[in-house]
């Protein structure tokens, strides 16, 4: 299951954000879920992050996991794991971060460069790709990889 959107401007990239949080709310997934976000430099992946944790209701702007490579966020009854992997070198150092330690009941893993993983995260349930369009435009891809990633795109 594939959705398409074109996000003007960051407030939609946001709102798009929000909608993927209130998705994931109603999908009721006890499962971890595992979603990655892959697009160039400044395409909007933390910013659509930032839109789905305050949806949840996090205060404040989402952070940068750039250099601390995990934000971690208990929101909504769930432990949500913002993750950039840009900055790794050599995917083994996964093991280093730990990322297999986040995957437990009702987390939700937020992967930006999954690409940098070389296929070590294991089965992603939504991947989102960001792309530039004209102006300040986003085209968005949301593409469901598994059942529980079809059930929480079937709520967007």
């Amino acid at each position: 299951m594939t959705f398409d959107f074109l996000a003007v401007g960051a407030g939609q990239t946001r709102e798009l954000g929000a909608r993927l949080a209130r998705a994931i709310r109603s999908a009721g997934e006890d499962a971890p879920l595992l979603i990655t976000l892959s697009g160039d430099l400044g395409a909007g992946k933390t910013t659509l992050v930032g839109g789905m944790l305050a949806e949840l209701g996090h205060a404040g702007p989402a952070r940068s996991p750039t250099y601390t490579l995990v934000e971690p966020y208990r929101l909504d009854g769930r432990d949500f794991y913002h993750c950039d992997l840009y900055r790794l070198r050599h995917p083994d150092e996964l093991e280093d971060i730990g990322l297999r330690d986040f995957r437990s009941p009702r987390s939700v893993l937020l992967v930006e460069w999954p690409e940098r993983a070389e296929g070590r995260l294991g089965e992603v349930d939504v991947s989102v790709t960001l792309s530039y369009a004209e102006g300040d435009a986003r085209q968005v891809q949301l593409q469901a990889e598994t059942q529980a990633g079809i059930r929480v795109m079937a709520r967007l």
